[in-house]
Order: C-alpha cells, then structure tokens, then sequence
C-alpha cells in the first residue's frame, strides 16, 4: 500500500486529494510555488516543498523539481490532479524510473489518448462511433480544404495534441476555411508545442456526454455512469450533470457497458472518461481524458464511490472496491464551476478574497480551496471553487442549487457565481433544453 503521496498540484483538486489520502491513513506532502506558501492545501498537509517561483513553468510544471521533492521527503507516490502534469507521458515515464508510483495510468496510454487522432482511430478500432473528419492529421491547407468540401460545412479544426477547447475553429463556409485552419494551427502550436490539426464535422445542436470508467490491474472494469456537460463557454464546460436527462437507462446500459468494455481491451489502468458529442439519438466519441475529471464529484454524489480514493488503490495494486452490478444510480446531481472571471465577459480575476462565506444544508458540497484572506493569483486557471448539489430528483436539486448560490459569498474578486443564478432559473435549463452552443447564444441575448 502506498504510504506518502506527494501532491503536485494546487487549489481546490490538491485539497481533494490530500482529503482523500488522510481518509485512507496515508502521509502527504504538497508542493507549492513562492506565491502559493499560505495556500490551503499547504497548510493541511503533513508536509510541504516549495519547488520554485509563481509562473507554472518554473513550480508546478517543472518537473525536476517535483520529483525532487518527492525524493526529499521520501514519497512513493505522485497524484497529479488535473492540468499540470497530469497528462504529460514523459512525466510518467520519469517517476517510473525513478521508482516512484504515478496515480494514474500507464504512460503509454496517456501518451496514446493524448494525440486526439490516435485516440480516435483506437476506439474506433474498439467499436466506438467517431464523427466524421479527415483520416488524421492535415498539414497541407489544399488538401485540408478539399477534405473539408468532402466533409460539409460547418467544419471544426481541431488540435492533435490537445483539449481544454485550444486550437479549436469553426469555418461556416469555404470562404471562412482558411482564417479557421491557420488560426487553429497557431493556437496550437503555442499551447501544445504541436501545432498538428484534423477535421471534424461540426454537429449543429449535439449534447457534450462523458463516461466515467475504472479498471484494476486484474481486469475488472466499471462505468459509473455519464455526465452532460454542455453548458460551456469557449468550449470549456462551467455547468455539469448527472445523470443527463436526455439518456434512457436501456442507452445508458448499452452504451456504459461498451465503454467500459472498450477500456478494458485497451489494457487501460485506473480512471479515465470517454467524451462523446450527443446529435439524434448517435453518440460520436471525440476524445479521453486519462485523469481525475473537475466534474468527478457529482458522479461520486449519485453513485457513493469515491473516484479519488479508487485512483489511489488502483495505483497501490489493490481490485476496484464494487463491481458493475454493484454500481447504482440514486438521485441527481449538479456541479457550478466558480470560477474567477467577470460572469459577462469571462475576463478573468485576481486579488483578495475579503470574505468567504460557503453554503451548507442537505446536499450541498463545497470543493474549494477558498478562505476569507486568501489570495486569488494572476497566474494559474482561474477555477477557484465547485459547488455540488444533490438530491432525489433534478427539480430537487435545481432548488437546492438556487437556495446555494443564493447563501454563497466571494466577496474581493468577481466571480461566476451571478451566471450560474441566472442559468439556474432559466427555463431552458430547467426544461433541459439545451446544447453546447447554448451558453453562446444566452450571452448573446444577455448582451
């Protein structure tokens, strides 16, 4: 069994994590860059390493440093989190030879789903519908556009080497092509140091829903059910559910049960999501993320796993803790990503957070890392906190997450939490009527 995780990360994901390694008697050590030395997560752990200054390259993402604070304080494990290093093959591969336990999967398949292309061909090979696009990678913008007369406009550009909704343009026309096409490459090329790119069919309406899937070194393997996580800004989700309720249970049986079978072949270890674009009753898978999931807690709240807790046996060798037939769905849950950023513009914010104030009640979570004094700093993503509600029915919950909202206080910064007032009254929401593109057309409105 594992015995001291190093955490490398920070927020509201590193306090997660830390919770969960105490829940199971194991040491932890956080590591922290000089601007975050009062952060939460470095005040509970049992130890803390500072690995360098404010900017990610040079602390959180320099990973000499990370693993030699794993080596000074005689960690055997690492957990990434999200971003960061969480999803960096080379990262993996390092620990490995220097005898230290990643809490995730095998490099090579982080390597594998992180080139999108690769990915899709290998769950299509698996069985998984894909949407259609190019056979790969086009470098060639001739050749690009002749695929994309093929395909049918609108067409979507996507990076190869990347997610999070950079390197990614839409071309309404064949007039459009080209700005999209180079656009796309160049944010690409600056976010992932890849500035490859393929093509996509742009679905006009669809759903965005993920499944969450767990496999053990025995060959067990789970689903825990999908999430809907089309209410997103700039292609980054800020609203998500579970279940969604645009799926039946023979669907969401049918399609669980391939995913997970389709993990299972692949070798895979540990936890992961399969994303999926949802258009006419087709699912079209789109890409993996080998990763704890922002959104994974309100998968715990319906099923009573918890995710973080499986990652971290996994890792130490140990079976999945439940079996599919054990695995059941109860009630209905949302989580309101609190991001700090202008709730009209999404311009994000930094400063002192003068009071904090966190809802409670039956059904309520609060993931944060948040207190009255804390500083939010320019240089990281700006997601600071997650509010989670629960309950037996989505009406329920939507209360519920009214009466939240209403009770929480972030005073110091702007924040999202006036967004998600207004979208949790709305009545296309409240309908369940809505898309990817739904957030767009609301600011518009807004506007």
């Amino acid at each position: 069994m594992i015995k001291k995780v190093l955490i490398a990360n920070r927020g509201e994901i590193a306090v997660r994590i830390l919770r969960a390694c105490k829940d199971l008697g194991i040491q932890t050590v956080a590591i922290h860059s000089t601007a975050d030395s009062d952060a939460m997560h470095v005040r509970l752990a049992d130890e803390s390493v500072c690995v360098g200054p404010p900017q990610p390259r040079e602390s959180y993402l320099n990973i000499p440093s990370v693993i030699s604070a794993a080596c000074v304080s005689g960690a055997d494990a690492i957990h990434p989190g999200f971003g960061f290093l969480s999803e960096n093959s080379t990262f993996s591969h390092m620990l490995e030879e220097h005898g230290l336990i990643f809490i995730g999967p095998k490099a090579d398949h982080i390597a594998m789903m992180g080139d999108k292309i690769t990915a899709k061909k290998t769950f299509a090979n698996l069985g998984l519908s894909t949407v259609p696009g190019s056979d790969g990678a086009v470098t060639n913008i001739q050749k690009a556009l002749k695929i994309a007369n093929e395909i049918g406009y609108p067409v979507l550009v996507k990076a190869a080497g990347g997610g999070g909704g950079r390197g990614m343009k839409v071309a309404h026309t064949e007039a459009d092509f080209a700005e999209a096409y180079e656009t796309a490459r160049r944010e690409a090329g600056v976010a992932f140091g890849n500035d490859s790119v393929y093509l996509e069919k742009y679905l006009s309406n669809p759903r965005h829903i993920e499944f969450q899937i767990m496999v053990d070194k025995f060959g067990n393997y789970v689903h825990l059910g999908e999430r809907d996580c089309s209410l997103q800004r700039r292609n980054q989700k800020i609203w998500e559910e579970a279940l969604s309720t645009v799926l039946t249970d023979d669907i969401r049986e049918s399609l669980g049960r391939k995913v997970a079978d389709a993990a299972g072949k692949l070798g895979y270890l540990g936890v992961g999501t399969l994303e999926f674009l949802y258009e006419n009753e087709k699912f079209y898978f789109i890409e993996m993320n080998t990763r704890i999931q922002v959104e994974h807690p309100i998968t715990e709240m319906i099923t009573g796993v918890d995710i973080v807790r499986e990652q971290i046996l996994i890792a130490s060798g140990k079976k999945l803790s439940v079996t599919q037939d054990e695995v059941k769905f109860r009630g209905h849950a949302i989580e309101c990503r609190i991001n700090a950023e202008n709730p009209e513009t999404f311009f994000p914010s930094s400063g002192v957070v003068s009071n904090y104030h966190c809802p409670g009640g039956p059904g309520i979570r609060v993931d944060s890392a948040l207190y009255s004094g804390c500083k939010v700093l320019p240089y990281y993503d700006s997601l600071i906190a997650k509010l989670i509600v629960y309950a037996n029915d989505r009406n329920q919950c939507l209360a519920r997450l009214q009466r939240a909202l209403n009770e929480y206080v972030i005073d110091g910064i702007d924040t999202l939490l006036p967004l998600h007032l207004k979208l949790a009254s709305n009545q296309d929401i409240i309908s369940g009527n809505f898309d990817i593109h739904f957030l767009e057309r609301f600011n518009r409105e807004a506007i």
